[in-house]
């Protein structure tokens, strides 16, 4: 199956947005970068991430350690979140 891949430098130019801090994003293992014929592209997957991640730093001035932490417990919640549906399914079968 093919991937859908987004290519960075058409991102950055759209977005007004600079290469480096999208590269900050893929050390701090927020987003994967894939180099192809020395072009870096993300999955198309991670693009709702990527617009994310672009508001916090540059609408909100959240820097990218901010981003990794606001992230991680964006994940924590829906994990739970997802847990507390099971456990509810669960409740009503039983009640059922």
């Amino acid at each position: 199956m093919e991937r859908s891949l987004i290519k960075l430098s058409d991102y950055c130019y759209s977005r007004k947005a600079e290469i480096t801090f999208i590269e900050t994003l893929n050390e701090y293992g927020l987003l994967h970068i894939i180099i192809q014929q020395e072009e870096k592209y993300i999955e198309e997957e991670q693009l709702r991430d990527l617009e994310r991640f672009s508001d916090w730093y540059y609408e909100l001035d959240v820097n990218p350690a901010g981003i990794e932490v606001a992230h991680h417990l964006i994940q924590k919640v829906e994990a739970l979140q997802s847990e507390l549906q099971r456990i509810k399914n669960q409740l009503k079968a039983l009640e059922s």
